[in-house]
């Protein structure tokens, strides 16, 4: 029984070269042949980054900036979004783009990267909003809305120390627009 080869019929081997050609599985190997399939699915047309999920309770709080759908921040938030770093300008005034997107992209990056981590360290807790960094010509603004849980005198003293700093860091003026708010509930636009 251990030496001798039982032959297989001839509707199975059939059977066998049929799996083999429609699907490239051969079931005696155990893993399929390199070969192209077509698989398909229901299309999803669907976007879900930048998008909120409803919670069941509807108690999750959202700011204005982020109760923004995506397809609708061209419109209604432009003025937080402009990045003007990959604009380069020709001798004639005209604007185009860059060849390897303005001269000093990746710079403005990481200052905005530094800038939003120090102002988050320097003013633990304080922040109810998104930082946003507005940069004109030479000067850099930043902006948002801090709750007041500390008196004037050390929100000014935060106000002065912030723009010292990052101002020789970065060696270019930097001028602190902060607007306050009496509790962390009033800068809520909507549960979901």
């Amino acid at each position: 029984m251990f030496g001798t080869a039982v032959a297989a019929s001839p509707l199975r081997q059939a059977s066998h070269l049929t799996l083999l050609k429609i699907t490239g599985f051969n079931p005696h190997l155990h893993y399929p042949l390199p070969c192209r399939l077509l698989q398909t699915c229901s299309i999803l047309s669907k976007s879900q980054s930048g998008r909120h999920s409803p919670t069941i309770k509807h108690n999750k709080p959202l700011t204005y900036e982020e109760a923004q759908k995506p397809n609708e921040i061209a419109m209604r938030k432009s003025w937080t979004t402009m990045n003007t770093s990959a604009l380069d300008f020709k001798e004639d005034g005209k604007k185009r783009l860059g060849a390897l997107f303005g001269v000093r992209t990746s710079q403005t990056v990481t200052e905005d990267m530094f800038i939003r981590r120090f102002l988050t360290g320097t003013w633990h807790n304080l922040f109810v909003s998104e930082i946003l960094i507005k940069r004109q010509a030479n000067m850099i603004r930043i902006a948002g809305l801090v709750v007041r849980s500390i008196p004037p005198r050390k929100m000014y003293f935060l106000i002065g120390y912030t723009e010292e700093l990052l101002s020789y860091w970065i060696q270019c003026p930097v001028k602190l627009e902060l607007q306050t708010v009496d509790d962390r509930r009033d800068v809520v636009f909507k549960y979901i």
